[in-house]
């Protein structure tokens, strides 16, 4: 069998992209391939064999000293200790083909160099916009924003879009320039996955010239996650506790539709969130950070899930881990929630940032028949059972390697 060899910034689930790597892995080393990982060093890292290779811990925010920052700064640009392991990995292992994820900002677009300067193959999943945008998001200051496609990334430093910092800004305006300059990411990747047709059609708008793009939807393991149809009295929010996921705007969507929302998650807004929903009489419990089981069942108790998000989504797990459990999905409209999301069927969709509209929602579900509420989950659950299992997502990705010249 082949040799797949995986790269991404975390080799723990801190986050959607991570966990994709992650289990990407694990499908492959199941279809019996042989997978060698790299990452970052770090406390919370899962088991791996290859953990002597990975790269030092980079964390943008830490409070190092100045010379460390100095150092980190020059990393994140172009990170010649990860280009080194990556070539000395890549000369152990002898991989068929190089998978990457998140890289940028930590072990950087180097490690891409480095694999296609030693002849293999190198795909690349878009889990995010950073390729167009060096902000990463299209958000600056809380607000969808697409400047630097018409106006260049000087946008970056004139709004201070990193965190509201000119320094941070600074930083990341250097690194996209360099990048952009020598070409790290449209020379060096010989295909891009994009988990949804608004991330394909982004690159398009902004006339994206490197690689082509392959659609490979996001997966859940379906037939791990048992259904459960019967229809909650509460509303279930998953995931991580941030402004660009429109808790706020949710949350006042809840006071004013008289529902009750449970959070499950943990993240900076946490705190605020919970004195928000205190003065505002909203009936939200804080369930804190679950995982497992414990998780699953969680949302199969639910009467749907609800997602809004206030940024550009791209695939999120979330509405399909919510199908695979049998329930429906409300989510905003805005980037590749919609696609996920057939209204009337197996969710609702409503304006992005606007809690009367949620509110609405939220009231139509209260009102409908547990039956019909029920009949949206079972359609969810026949959905992800058509589109978004392991044996799916396999499928689409071995084709992505035949494509680039792997045999498989």
């Amino acid at each position: 069998m082949p040799t797949l060899l995986a790269i991404n910034n975390y080799h723990y689930r801190r986050g959607g992209a991570d966990v994709v790597y992650l289990e990407q892995s694990r499908l492959l080393r199941e279809q019996g391939w042989q997978v060698a990982d790299f990452a970052m060093q770090h406390p919370r890292n899962e088991a791996t064999d290859y953990g002597e290779h990975f790269a030092e811990e980079i964390e943008l925010g830490h409070a190092y000293g100045p010379l460390t920052k100095a150092r980190h700064a020059a990393k994140i640009i172009y990170s010649f200790e990860s280009a080194k392991k990556i070539r000395k990995l890549i000369e152990q292992v002898k991989p068929d083909v190089v998978h990457a994820h998140n890289v940028y900002h930590h072990l950087s677009p180097s490690v891409l160099k480095a694999a296609h300067d030693c002849g293999v193959p190198v795909v690349l999943t878009a889990h995010d916009l950073k390729l167009l945008c060096p902000a990463y998001s299209m958000l600056s200051h809380g607000k969808v924003c697409e400047d630097c496609n018409t106006r260049g990334r000087k946008a970056l430093l004139e709004k201070r879009c990193m965190k509201g910092s000119l320094a941070l800004s600074g930083l990341i305006y250097l690194e996209s320039s360099i990048h952009d300059a020598l070409g790290l990411y449209r020379k060096h990747i010989d295909r891009l996955i994009s988990p949804s047709h608004f991330l394909m059609n982004k690159f398009s708008e902004w006339r994206w010239d490197g690689a082509p793009l392959s659609h490979v939807p996001n997966f859940a393991d379906v037939d791990a996650l048992q259904p459960q149809y019967e229809a909650g009295k509460h509303f279930l929010y998953f995931g991580r506790l941030s402004q660009e996921k429109g808790l706020p705007t949710l949350i006042d969507a809840v006071a004013k539709a008289g529902v009750e929302l449970w959070v499950v998650g943990t993240g900076p807004l946490e705190a605020e969130l919970q004195q928000q929903a205190e003065s505002s009489g909203a009936k939200v419990r804080f369930c804190g950070f679950q995982k497992g089981e414990a998780l699953w069942q969680l949302v199969r108790t639910c009467r749907a899930i609800v997602l809004a998000s206030e940024c550009y989504e791209n695939a999120p797990l979330t509405i399909i881990e919510a199908y695979a459990c049998g329930k429906p999905a409300i989510g905003a409209r805005i980037g590749g929630i919609p696609e996920l999301i057939r209204p009337g069927e197996t969710g609702a969709i409503f304006e992005s940032g606007n809690s009367d509209d949620l509110a609405r929602v939220l009231r139509d579900y209260v009102r409908m028949s547990d039956a019909d509420v029920a009949e949206q989950g079972r359609k969810a659950r026949a959905w992800a059972e058509q589109d978004f299992t392991v044996e799916r997502h396999v499928s689409r990705l071995m084709q992505v390697y035949r494509d680039v010249g792997v045999k498989v």
